[in-house]
């Protein structure tokens, strides 16, 4: 009966959850957000990325801003020797609360070897990118930044306007699902480990998120606004990942801890590494469904990419039932979700290109 007892209240720390690690979401804390302004002051030049600098590509930091005037930074990559024509493009970002020096520019630079000019951005908010107040993320923006980012391409010479697709990662997956289902001009799209973030944050996984307690969550952030209008500027949430690692986390968290927390992922500007969403992120997510018209990419592909072992298995499942014909579901053997963040045995890079290449004919 013990024994009973303790795996039914990990299963339920383990719901719970829902709000914070898998999703990057954060709840209430004390801390403030810093000043930022849309400039982009600090880009910086030097390859940072996690990733070795590939000899196949040209790269180069590229800007663009979205329909709401934010401007976001992207790493443009184009294939070394390239032909005298214009090219079929994609867009990558990802994972939520990353930034593109890690998985997104992974993506980026290895379809970049295999013909495809591509740019991973960081979202509106984060690294690079403009927007403030910092550390936010927004269904309808984040959405919208990749189809800021089919605008730079469609414009770009060595681009065929008629041939680009889009690559989501994780939290970004729904993302790029939702904003293909709106711009036409996306003609593809895959989606690696995918996250539908407004469903994790609005039920918790496996939708296991009690009434009581989402009321709770949205009474906490409710006040909370009010809080931050009384001082002036948002409140930061707790942090997303810890220093340390108690022991008793989920097998997911201690997944999510060994690359963002560690050398294999780290990097200063993600949040998910050293940071914090503000305390009301989750605000907007919470009542706004991203997959609601996800029939309508068809007759549009979709590839959609997830680890047999990954805990985030269910989200590609369910978006693959719910999407029209052409679709496909590819599992891949042995895999957990951030395997697909970075590990080159994993990622189905040669699907990936078939794929594109076959669609954005």
């Amino acid at each position: 009966m013990k024994a009973k007892n303790s795996k039914h209240n990990s299963r339920r720390e383990f719901i719970k959850t829902s709000a914070l690690a898998g999703a990057g979401l954060a709840l209430v804390s004390g801390s403030n957000v810093f000043a930022s302004t849309n400039k982009i002051s600090s880009m910086t030049t030097k390859w940072d990325k996690l990733f070795p600098k590939s000899n196949q590509v040209d790269h180069k930091k590229v800007m663009f801003k979205n329909r709401y005037g934010i401007t976001l930074v992207a790493d443009l990559y184009l294939p070394k020797n390239r032909p005298n024509e214009r090219l079929p493009a994609l867009a990558v970002s990802g994972p939520f609360g990353a930034v593109k020096e890690q998985s997104s520019g992974l993506y980026a630079q290895t379809m970049a070897e295999r013909g495809f000019v591509a740019i991973a951005f960081d979202p509106s908010y984060i690294g690079e990118s403009g927007g403030e107040p910092r550390n936010m993320a927004s269904p309808e923006i984040n959405t919208e930044d990749f189809s800021a980012a089919v605008d730079y391409l469609s414009i770009q010479p060595f681009v065929d306007q008629n041939r680009i697709g889009i690559i989501g990662v994780c939290g970004f997956g729904g993302m790029a699902l939702n904003a293909t289902a709106v711009d036409k001009r996306i003609k593809a799209v895959a989606v690696a480990s995918m996250y539908d973030m407004s469903r994790v944050m609005a039920k918790g996984y496996y939708d296991k998120l009690p009434l009581e307690e989402r009321t709770q969550m949205l009474e906490k952030m409710s006040l909370q606004r009010t809080e931050d209008a009384k001082k002036g500027s948002p409140t930061l949430g707790s942090r997303i990942l810890p220093e340390k690692l108690q022991g008793n986390e989920p097998q997911f968290v201690v997944d999510y801890f060994n690359y963002y927390r560690t050398p294999r992922g780290f990097h200063p500007r993600s949040l998910n590494s050293n940071g914090a969403w503000t305390a009301t992120n989750a605000f907007s997510f919470m009542n706004m469904p991203l997959l609601t018209y996800i029939k309508e990419i068809s007759p549009r592909p979709v590839l959609i990419i997830a680890g047999e072992n990954a805990h985030s298995r269910y989200f590609s499942e369910d978006a693959y039932k719910a999407a029209n014909e052409p679709k496909e579901l590819m599992i891949i053997p042995n895999t957990n979700h951030v395997d697909l963040y970075d590990k080159i045995d994993k990622i189905p890079f040669d699907k990936l290109a078939s794929f594109f290449t076959k669609n954005l004919k």
